[in-house]
């Protein structure tokens, strides 16, 4: 394939690359002084699968309850070219790869560093970019790989069964339990997020969805980070619409958290008063709530509403009519 011509992106990086392993020598092969572009020669046509994404500490949650999700499925067809599957498609589609020294390139607008790669396995490091400018001393994320046929043919398993949480996922996954259950406003992320379901045909409920597809690396965090969900009360008293956030305890009690718009003219005590009075009321009589959750774990979680109430227009008329009478 013809070589494209080099961008300012890469420039730049290549002198950022030059002007750190000046200050601090790094561990690459050199060959007549010149440092070697990497190369995926020697793993070309070969099918991976992500199995794990982990911090440094060997965890893939954070102490907010975000888990590093393992997703991609990548093929490298050449030095320049990469094939990534893209899960909304269901289909795999090539995309640019550009190479940069110190094991260091880009694809789908990600920085990544090799670490290891082998025809079984890769391990690829995140790496922090803003604007032109890369961080090659690494985000401390890794991404781990292996090749289909290693884990079909010699790990005889899945990549469903690899993907499994570790025992050390679960036992501080269990002490955030412990924390958020004794006291709600510890709450953290469930990787399962709460469940809301009407009981009454007037109130609708609608969970937002993230949509994530290979131009945003996958990312549908928002299902399980930020649980947003629409309530439309029909027949309500009157039409009215509230947005705040939600604490759901692990025995699926709510406890109201704040409202979610800026308040500038001194009425946000009556804003609490009147959607708390909604949470109380409607939300109580006509939500059955599950309780969100985390490796099977019951939990405290914070979750955001946005409520409309509408007015029937038979009760409107009704109370025209007497509006009227009187």
């Amino acid at each position: 394939m013809k070589r494209k011509p080099a961008n300012l992106g890469l420039i730049c990086l290549l002198i950022f690359a030059l002007i750190y392993t000046g200050c601090k020598p790094a561990p690459v092969i050199k060959h007549g002084g010149e440092k070697d572009l990497i190369s995926f020669k020697s793993v070309e046509g070969i099918s991976y699968s992500e199995i794990s994404r982990r911090q440094k500490n060997g965890l893939s949650f954070n102490e907010y309850g975000f888990q590093l999700e393992p997703q991609w499925k990548l093929e490298f067809v050449s030095d320049d070219s990469v094939s990534i599957y893209s899960y909304d498609r269901k289909a795999f589609f090539n995309f640019p790869l550009t190479r940069g020294y110190d094991s260091v390139f880009n694809t789908i607008g990600t920085w990544l560093k090799l670490r290891k790669m082998s025809k079984d396995s890769l391990v690829l490091e995140t790496l922090r970019s803003e604007a032109d400018s890369v961080d090659i001393t690494g985000a401390g994320v890794y991404m781990t790989f292996y090749a289909n046929n290693y884990i079909q043919n010699v790990l005889h398993t899945d990549i469903a069964t690899l993907r499994q949480s570790s025992r050390k996922d679960s036992l501080f996954i269990k002490s955030l339990v412990n924390q958020a259950n004794f006291d709600y406003e510890k709450a953290f992320a469930a990787r399962q997020p709460v469940v809301l379901v009407s009981k009454s045909p007037a109130v609708k409920v609608n969970k937002w969805k993230a949509e994530g597809d290979i131009l945003n690396n996958f990312d549908t965090s928002d299902d399980y980070f930020n649980p947003t969900y629409s309530i439309t009360i029909n027949k309500a008293y009157e039409n009215f619409y509230y947005s705040f956030s939600m604490y759901v305890d692990d025995k699926g009690e709510m406890h109201y958290g704040k409202p979610l718009i800026p308040f500038m003219d001194g009425s946000e005590k009556s804003y609490i008063r009147l959607s708390k009075a909604i949470m109380d009321s409607y939300f109580k009589h006509y939500l059955q709530i599950t309780p969100g959750k985390t490796l099977n774990m019951a939990h405290a979680s914070l979750i955001k509403i946005h409520v409309e109430g509408k007015v029937s227009p038979v009760a409107t008329n009704k109370a025209g009519a007497q509006l009227a009478m009187n």
